[in-house]
């Protein structure tokens, strides 16, 4: 009795007039257009330039795409160039059979060709794809399920994968659904790369390292499930091969990248860092423009000094001021009551300052101006009010 199961699509191909939308291919660029928007935004986040990733995926894409399409060919072969076979169908893409090693492998020389061309590095621009790859081989599997290929052996689970296609020498029945799994173990992968690089600030190709390590390990176990054609080796499928080799490479380039290159990138594209450091500079000095005199006046030694130099009033201190403010020196004697008062004036001499003095002056350049107005013509003009006076007299 059948209690539940996975079905499988009647048909991977959905016809849009004369277009054929394909579902394998609808699940690949999902996945691609979902891993740029995510390489994009972590790469911001890391200081680099906005679009800059999609620049770099201008190269990646394509290099990835062929080289995940070499590997299959190479690695499958007998599927193409066996007898019977028909070699035109090794570039029918849209049918299926994409590498994950290969398009890993040539996509990175492509990314490599598009970080020199942006002169930056290629680690930290593989530890900001690589939460992104892992979603985007996630969604790409489910190509599988559209195509019903890459099923696992026979099982009663009640999320068993029901195949009903004979085409390729397909047997209906249930299976596991080994692109279910796939899918599941990615997404994990995905959430404990962006975990562990935001715990442990990963850097220098750490976080890419930590990704295919953590993918290896799951689709060694995935690959084991598997009953399509495969070559083997030993007893194992290539592909469990090749997942042990690159799990054993990724852990210690891991442990040595740890121990050489310790610690997270602070600059991942210069071009971003010169336009940031031009920027905050722009921004500190209008911040900082209220604050400008103030630093000029203390560099200068008069704008901020001055201020501090100058009395309660606002005024610069006379040099009376700069006396009465010095220290007063003890008194001496007897009391001013006590002084005789024959000493009063020399006292008041002794105890007058520049300021009295000052004042005496002024008294007497006034003295002497008023001597030198009476002069000649003043003289005249007494005699004149003497003789008036003496007129008047006679008349009363």
């Amino acid at each position: 009795m059948e209690l539940a199961y996975i079905p499988s699509p009647s048909s991977g191909v959905l016809y849009l007039g004369p277009v054929p939308l394909r579902g394998y291919a609808f699940s690949i660029l999902a996945g691609l257009f979902l891993a740029l928007w995510i390489v994009d935004r972590r790469w911001v986040a890391r200081g680099g330039q906005k679009g800059t990733a999609w620049d770099i995926a201008f190269w990646a894409v394509p290099f990835g795409l062929v080289g995940g399409r070499l590997y299959h060919v190479i690695t499958d072969y007998q599927l193409y160039f066996g007898e019977g076979r028909n070699w035109v169908d090794a570039f029918k893409i849209w049918e299926g059979g994409l590498g994950i090693w290969g398009a890993i492998a040539l996509g990175a020389v492509g990314a490599w060709i598009g970080c020199r061309r942006r002169g930056i590095a290629l680690p930290p621009y593989a530890d900001a794809l690589a939460p992104g790859l892992a979603l985007a081989q996630a969604i790409g599997r489910w190509g599988n399920w559209f195509n019903q290929e890459l099923y696992g052996r026979e099982t009663d689970l009640p999320w068993a994968l029901h195949i009903t296609s004979t085409e390729g020498g397909r047997v209906p029945g249930y299976y596991h659904p080994t692109f279910l799994y796939e899918f599941l173990w990615c997404v994990g992968v995905a959430l404990l790369v962006i975990w562990a690089d935001r715990r442990f600030k990963l850097g220098h190709g750490r976080a890419f390292a930590l990704y295919v390590a953590a993918y290896c390990a799951g689709r060694f176990w995935i690959e084991y499930l598997r009953v399509d054609e495969a070559r083997e080796i030993l007893g194992l499928r290539l592909n469990n091969w090749t997942a042990m080799i690159v799990f054993v490479l990724a852990v210690v380039y891991f442990v040595m990248s740890a121990k050489l290159r310790p610690g997270r990138e602070t600059v991942v594209e210069p071009g971003a860092a010169a336009t940031g450091g031009a920027t905050g500079g722009a921004t500190d000095g209008s911040a900082g423009g209220g604050d400008a005199p103030d630093a000029a006046g203390s560099g200068s030694g008069s704008g901020a000094t001055e201020p501090e130099a100058a009395g309660k009033d606002g005024k610069a201190d006379s040099p009376e001021a700069k006396e009465e403010a010095g220290p007063k020196k003890p008194d001496a004697g007897p009391k001013a009551d006590a002084i005789p008062k024959e000493k009063d004036g020399a006292a008041d001499k002794d105890a007058a300052g520049p300021g009295d003095a000052k004042a005496e002056d002024a008294e007497a350049e006034t003295a002497r101006a008023d001597s030198e107005d009476t002069g000649p013509g003043a003289a005249d003009s007494a005699d004149a009010r003497s003789k008036d006076e003496a007129g008047s007299a006679k008349k009363s």
